[in-house]
């Protein structure tokens, strides 16, 4: 095992794919406006994995900025169980790294011709899954040899946030991601080193946030299980102080995601809580946070931004452990599920 990982080396490529990304904002507009004159009165996501973090991610994106009640789908009912429900005036926004997935093609089918107006947000431009879509934006993050998927899902959020900035006429927002290539680069100079230490030697873990924290804590979790092997969850901030609060050990690291917003106070009163009780905390952002950071800036970007050192430390605790963070025992990089 070299030394430098093809997850290392695909980490450190999004500020320039981001860069790139900027220059595809013609395709975002274009397909904001057939969106908008479609005038959806529910979203769905679909997507699996790491794809389906980027849907929770850009759930909270389209209730908070366009008021748009969405929710996730479930490939099964289409694939498994033959059901087509009705989908008059739904957006159905299927999200895919390889666009192979053969629930995600059939579920992206059904739902075009049930009557959703389907749009295919992808990696691979001539896959099957931009195929049954009839709008198509693609990521262009290139080839990624990793099995966990690091530069795909930064992009993939990034593309989100650009077409909700266009559907909402958010010219704030679309400021911000267009600065997000610069962010990217200097959260890479973030080294989370403690955290990965903690990770070296821990039986399980922990990932939260809340809001736009939400989908970049659960897709840390799901890194931390199929690169490090560990037992790890990603939750709500709030959700954490209910049951799960009864699994924290300080041999088990929590990692918290702290955006400058209205969900600011209740992260704090989290970590307060925690570190008062003696656990391992890790806290991004804010005046509590220990961890590196850049600093604020728009509360919708910040935590997609987390990702990358986060990504980091995985990867370097996954190598202090004598694990190839390439090749997770038992995983493909194309899971074609039906």
């Amino acid at each position: 095992m070299t030394a430098q990982s093809a997850m290392f080396s695909e980490i450190g490529e999004v500020p320039a794919k981001a860069d790139a990304l900027l220059s595809r904002f013609d395709a975002v507009e274009n397909a904001a406006r057939v969106i908008a004159g479609f005038g959806p009165r529910l979203v769905l996501m679909c997507g699996r994995g790491s794809s389906g973090h980027v849907g929770v991610y850009l759930r909270y994106l389209f209730e908070t900025r366009l008021g748009v009640l969405t929710a996730p789908a479930a490939p099964s009912v289409f694939s498994v169980y033959g059901s087509r429900p009705r989908m008059e005036e739904v957006l159905f926004l299927v999200i895919s790294q390889s666009g192979r997935s053969p629930d995600l093609v059939s579920a992206a089918q059904a739902a075009r011709q049930a009557g959703a107006l389907t749009v295919a947000l992808v990696n691979q431009e001539n896959s099957p899954v931009a195929a049954a879509a009839e709008l198509v934006l693609s990521i262009g993050a290139g080839p990624e040899r990793a099995v966990a998927a690091t530069k795909t899902v930064a992009l993939s959020m990034m593309a989100g946030a650009q077409l909700v900035s266009a559907l909402a006429s958010d010219h704030e927002l679309r400021k911000a991601v267009h600065q997000l290539p610069e962010r990217f680069a200097a959260a890479l100079q973030c080294q989370w080193l403690d955290f990965a230490q903690a990770l070296s030697k821990a039986p399980a873990a922990f990932s939260a946030g809340r809001g736009y924290g939400l989908g970049p804590a659960r897709e840390i979790a799901l890194k931390l299980t199929e690169t490090l092997r560990l037992p790890a969850l990603g939750f709500s901030t709030a959700e954490l102080q209910h049951g799960p609060r009864a699994a924290i050990a300080r041999t088990a690291p929590v990692l918290v995601l702290r955006q400058n917003d209205q969900a600011a106070a209740g992260i704090d009163d989290l970590v307060r809580d925690l570190r008062t009780a003696g656990e391992t905390v890790f806290c991004a952002g804010g005046p509590k946070g220990n961890l590196p950071w850049i600093g604020a800036d728009h509360p919708i970007l910040d935590p997609v931004a987390m990702l990358l050192p986060a990504y980091l430390a995985i990867e370097g605790a996954a190598r202090a452990r004598g694990f190839d963070p390439d090749r997770p025992p038992h995983l493909s990089k194309v899971t074609e599920t039906v």
